[in-house]
C-alpha cells in the first residue's frame, strides 16, 4: 500500500517539476546551469517521499572545478532522484536521443543544454561526442554512466570508451562517483525504505594520455570504483 501511495506522490511531483522546469528552462534555454537546478527539483522532495537516507560525501566532486568528466554507475530509472543532490554546477550530462520525446522530462534534458546521442548511427554519435569535447573546453562538466546501461548487479560491467576519449581530448580530469547498491536493497513498501551512500574519488588527470592510454585509464576507473562500491556496500550492512 505504501509503495501505491509513494508512486502515486511520485506522478505529482514529476509532474509539478516538469511545469516548474519548462518555465526555468525557456526562460533560459540551454544554461549550462540548468540541469543541476533541474536535478534539485526532481531529487530533494523524491528523497523524502520515496523515504530514502542519503549518505553523500562528495567533497573531491566538489571541489573540482567545471571542466572534468563525471563517470558513475548507473543502476535504475531512480537515480534521478538519488544522485539529483551531488550534480555539481555547470555539469551536462549525455543521454539516448529518445529521451527527448519523454513528456515533461525529455524537454527539461534537451532545455538543459545535455547532450542527446543517437546511438543507432555511428557517425551522429561520433559528432556528438566531438560536441561533448567542445563543452568540456568552455568549463563545463560532463556526466557519462561508462557502463552504457542500467546494471543491479554486483560487479561493474565492461567501460565503454567514450567517456575516456572525451577527457583525455580536453585534456581535462576525469572524477569517478560511486553508489552503493541501492536498486536491490531498497524496501518502498517500508516507511524508511533504506539507505543510499555516495562517495566521489579524487580527481584522475588526463593532460598528457594518448588514445593509445584508454585501455589503462579504464581499467584503474573502473577498479577503484568497484573497491569504492564493495566498501560502501560493507559500511552500510555495519550501520
Amino acid at each position: 500500500m505504501l509503495f501505491i501511495v509513494r508512486m502515486f506522490l511520485m506522478g505529482l511531483h514529476f509532474l509539478a517539476v516538469g511545469g516548474v522546469g519548462l518555465l526555468i528552462g525557456l526562460c533560459r534555454p540551454f544554461h549550462p546551469d540548468n540541469s543541476r537546478v533541474f536535478a534539485r527539483l526532481y531529487s530533494r522532495p523524491a528523497i523524502r517521499i520515496l523515504g530514502l537516507t542519503l549518505d553523500a560525501q562528495v567533497r573531491p566532486l566538489f571541489e573540482q572545478p567545471p571542466g572534468c568528466v563525471i563517470i558513475a554507475n548507473h543502476q535504475s530509472n531512480y537515480d534521478l532522484f538519488v544522485l539529483g543532490q551531488v550534480v555539481p554546477r555547470r555539469t551536462v550530462c549525455i543521454g539516448k536521443k529518445s529521451l527527448k520525446w519523454v513528456p515533461f522530462f525529455g524537454q527539461l534534458f534537451w532545455l538543459g543544454g545535455n547532450v542527446l546521442i543517437n546511438r543507432g548511427n555511428a557517425y551522429q554519435a561520433r559528432r556528438a561526442l566531438q560536441t561533448t569535447t567542445r563543452t568540456l573546453k568552455r568549463d563545463t562538466s560532463i556526466w557519462v554512466f561508462p557502463e552504457g546501461t542500467r546494471n543491479q548487479g554486483s560487479e561493474l560491467l565492461a567501460f565503454k570508451k567514450g567517456a575516456f576519449q572525451m577527457a583525455i581530448d580536453a585534456g581535462v580530469p576525469i572524477v569517478p562517483l560511486c553508489v552503493s547498491r541501492y536498486a536491490r536493497s531498497v524496501r518502498w513498501n517500508r516507511w524508511r525504505a533504506g539507505r543510499v551512500a555516495v562517495r566521489s574519488l579524487p580527481a584522475i588527470p588526463t593532460q598528457g594520455l594518448t588514445s593509445k592510454d584508454i585501455p589503462a585509464l579504464m581499467q584503474q576507473c573502473r577498479e577503484q570504483m568497484q573497491a569504492c562500491i564493495d566498501e560502501l556496500e560493507r559500511q552500510l550492512q555495519h550501520a
